[in-house]
């Protein structure tokens, strides 16, 4: 009786596997979309308003009193590093430009292996290297005018009587004593341009059609429609008497020479290219790769 009791229960314990895997069998046919639904369940856990009242905590959790997951004792912590981080920097830039700066002269450059040829500049310069107006219209020649009167005033007789002094034409006016002593400058006055000073004439010629332009440091162009033009002083050359220039720190009052160009009979209603060069020693006026060194170019046109 015991024999066949232990029999009938071992057999009653192996098949309850089997009726194991069958009930999940019947419970998988009764309902096959179950084991589709939980892993949804577990990947769709957190909703919209979780991951948003997770934020909210994130930015600012009252119970830890944190911000961004940081204490205000933190955060002064690593503001304060990177207060001192920076500051460092800042000071090592500093004191290596305060060096940088000890080995240079606000005088004299640090090398002067090549010297550019001199820059040539017209005025009046408004719009570009066009100088176009009509002379029946007033309006379109008053601000050459004005810009002439603005740029010469520095040039005014008394001011540079003033202010400079008379020098020796014809030779480079050489000063000595330390590259700190403030240089004198020779005169250059306005009376010097004669017919393009504007003490005669206010309006530079414009009101005529016969404009005058000055050259900030000789003349190429069609002659046909060019015909006739005057150079003021003499003969449109920069007396050697106002160089070597110093620099604006010690040469405070010089003024640059100039040479006026009078064009006293250019052919009307034409755009006429005109070509202003430097001619001299050692400078280069030709160079291809750039139209304006040692020399500018720029145009007339002028309206009846």
């Amino acid at each position: 009786m015991d024999r066949n009791t232990s029999t009938s229960g071992m057999e009653g314990q192996l098949r309850s596997p089997s009726q194991k895997v069958e009930n999940k069998h019947e419970e998988t046919v009764q309902n096959p979309d179950r084991e589709k639904d939980e892993p949804k369940a577990d990947m769709g856990s957190k909703t919209w308003a979780d991951l948003a009242g997770e934020m909210k905590i994130f930015l600012w959790n009252p119970e830890e009193r944190t911000c961004l997951g940081r204490t205000a004792k933190s955060w002064g912590l690593i503001l304060l590093f990177y207060i001192i981080f920076y500051t460092c920097l800042a000071g090592m830039f500093a004191f290596c430009l305060y060096v940088m700066l000890l080995t240079l002269s606000p005088y004299t450059p640090r090398f002067r292996d090549r010297v550019s040829p001199p820059g040539v500049m017209i005025r009046p310069y408004l719009n570009g290297f066009t100088i176009a107006f009509n002379v029946s219209q007033p309006n379109t020649w008053q601000p050459y005018v004005d810009s002439m009167h603005h740029f010469l005033a520095a040039y005014d007789d008394k001011v540079q009587e003033e202010k400079n002094i008379e020098c020796v034409p014809g030779q480079y006016f050489i000063q000595g004593g330390s590259d700190s002593e403030e240089k004198k400058a020779c005169q250059f006055k306005r009376s010097l341009l004669q017919n393009c000073s504007g003490i005669e004439d206010p309006t530079f010629g414009y009101s005529k059609g016969q404009p005058c332009i000055l050259l900030k440091m000789n003349r190429k162009g069609n002659e046909s429609h060019l015909r006739s033009v005057d150079f003021y002083p003499g003969n449109g050359t920069f007396d050697l008497m106002y160089y070597p220039y110093y620099g604006k720190f010690t040469h405070v009052n010089y003024t640059s020479p100039l040479v006026a160009m009078h064009f006293t009979d250019v052919q009307k209603n034409y755009l006429v290219p005109i070509q202003c060069s430097l001619n001299g020693k050692g400078i280069i006026n030709d160079l291809n790769s750039d139209r304006f060194l040692g020399r500018i170019i720029f145009t007339l046109s002028i309206g009846k």
